[in-house]
């Protein structure tokens, strides 16, 4: 805006300075030639008087500088010329000065000579004779004088110049000033021009609605921070050509990312190829989703393009953890191929036993064994199908059993007296033994704890072997353990048994006669009770399993 000023300022000096050097030039030019006619006007009625009383003899020894004298007759003659030899001059009866001279006694008139570059003014007397006296001058053309004047104007330009530089640099200072010191923060509190009230109100009005704005965009800058930050869920935005515009922290702790990675390329993170390729299609406006293993665990990758105007700006990319679900879905799977397998077992005895008696192919003798072990396997599809709908039951949280104040105790000696006839039958002491604990909880769950645990103990043991079930209350807690002299477990199955259908010796436990269910029964039933499962056990020796209720 200085600049502007300055070259606006020098720019008016200088034509003002042209303009005033061409008006002084003409007006001057003009006064002068009225003041030349003037006086040649004199100097011909003089002139006049001097031939009129001498005659020629007024011309004898006459020294004429600056003017030109001419006599003409009435024919138009020159009689005499100072400047010229008269033989050799045409005719000057039809020169404007000397017609009117003629006709009116005086006259004068102007020419101009473009080839001389110079205006000649005439005066013209007419005489008591009938002649004309005639005198003229010459006078340089205004084009002339200013070539002539060219040194002194261009001086005067030089200065005048100058002084223009020194006075716009000066004033455009001046008047920049007050606006290079404008408050732009408080608009309302500059103290300048009148004229730049309106604009600095506008300025206010517009920085309160800036203010509001910027505020609420950093509110929804700081929601949206605080919700992706949060998120459990990677989330790493891209721009066009692939790199990182934004990553909350679980996916820079997911692919192990500093603070520094904004900027980055993708690529430059993680170098699986299944995450490119799916970037790859986002990029070009198209939807990827797949799975890759991370850190050992399996993570769903959803890439969403992002467009704006049917144009792909970007893509959001989203980690999703299915470990869990993959699990779940694997257990699924293996619980009802177990469930079928488990059923189908005994469906088979039953259709088999149930074929012979039907086809009369058994000998009387026979029939009340076959129709023994058609009950004992229809027996065992109902403990399984009880185990089932229990543990299903369990799954969902058990919320619509209530919870008792009872005694640990008394639960243990109804379980275990309901195992002593199965405990005899194979040769195995089940003693209790503790101290009243009592406990809120849900009796029928706490129940099937004991139970099952006592009925694997009995189960997986030698013959004459011992089970002891022992109640203690311990530091605010309850503690039950059911400790057996059996077959063991190894160290690699203890952390499986506990699941659906998971038997560490197949062939064992189908001559037993168990579901694979008890031991998740209890898991879930101690989880609904917060309750602490813990197991010890050696090949050989024995397994204790300690459940830890709190109070």
């Amino acid at each position: 805006m200085t600049k502007r000023i300055f070259r606006s300022i020098c720019l008016v000096a200088l034509t003002v300075f042209l303009a005033s050097v061409v008006l002084f030039m003409g007006v001057l030019y003009e006064y002068f030639s009225n003041v030349e006619q003037t006086q040649l006007k004199m100097q011909t009625t003089l002139a006049a008087q001097g031939v009129t009383n001498e005659g020629i003899d007024y011309f004898h020894d006459l020294k004429v500088k600056n003017y030109r004298i001419s006599w003409i007759d009435t024919e138009g003659n020159v009689i005499f010329d100072s400047a010229s030899d008269t033989a050799e001059m045409e005719n000057h009866l039809e020169r404007e000065e000397v017609r009117e001279a003629l006709s009116s006694g005086y006259g004068e008139s102007k020419r101009y000579s473009a080839t001389l570059m110079e205006r000649s003014f005439y005066s013209a007397q007419k005489l008591d004779d009938g002649t004309v006296l005639r005198l003229s001058i010459s006078q340089n053309s205004i084009l002339t004088l200013l070539l002539g004047m060219t040194q002194p104007i261009c001086i005067i330009f030089v200065i005048a110049l100058i002084l223009s530089i020194v006075l716009a640099i000066q004033v455009s200072k001046k008047i920049v000033k007050p606006l290079n010191e404008i408050d732009l923060d408080n608009p309302l509190s500059n103290e300048g021009y009148d004229e730049l009230s309106p604009f600095l109100r506008r300025i206010d009005s517009q920085q309160r609605q800036l203010r509001g704005q910027k505020a609420e965009l950093l509110q929804k800058e700081n929601e949206l921070n605080t919700i992706i930050g949060s998120m459990n869920e990677g989330m790493i935005l891209l721009n066009q050509k692939g790199k990182i515009i934004s990553i909350n922290p679980a996916a820079r702790k997911l692919l192990d990312a500093g603070t520094d990675c904004i900027g980055s390329d993708m690529l430059s993170l993680c170098r699986n190829l299944e995450l490119q390729e799916i970037l790859t299609k986002a990029l070009h406006g198209e939807r990827g989703e797949n799975i890759i293993r991370l850190h050992g665990e399996s993570y769903q990758i959803d890439a969403n393009p992002i467009t704006s105007e049917n144009i792909v700006k970007g893509a959001a990319l989203f980690f999703f953890n299915v470990t869990e679900k993959e699990k779940a879905e694997q257990i699924r799977r293996e619980f009802t191929a177990n469930v079928s397998h488990e059923l189908k077992t005994p469906l088979h005895s039953i259709s088999g036993y149930a074929e012979l008696l039907k086809n009369d192919m058994v000998k009387e003798n026979d029939k009340i064994p076959f129709a023994g072990k058609i009950y004992d396997e229809a027996g065992r599809m109902i403990r399984l199908v009880e185990d089932i709908i229990s543990l299903s039951h369990l799954d969902e949280g058990a919320d619509d059993m209530q919870r008792e104040n009872i005694d640990l105790y008394t639960l243990a000696e109804k379980a275990v007296q309901s195992l002593e006839p199965q405990a005899d039958t194979v040769c195995v002491a089940l003693e209790l033994s503790g101290v009243p604990a009592p406990l809120n909880g849900i009796p029928q769950l706490l129940y099937s704890v004991i139970y099952n645990l006592c009925d694997n103990a009995i189960k997986y043991n030698h013959e004459n072997g011992k089970v002891m079930v022992n109640i203690q209350n311990e530091n605010g807690m309850v503690v039950l353990s059911v400790e057996d002299t059996g077959i063991g477990i190894a160290p690699e199955h203890q952390e499986r048994i506990f699941e659906r259908f998971y038997r560490v010796d197949k062939s064992h436990s189908k001559a037993v006669g168990g579901t694979g269910l008890g031991l998740s029964i209890v898991k879930h039933a101690a989880k609904i009770h917060n309750a602490k499962v813990d197991v010890k056990s050696h090949v050989g020796k024995g397994t204790t399993v300690i459940v830890t209720f709190p109070k």
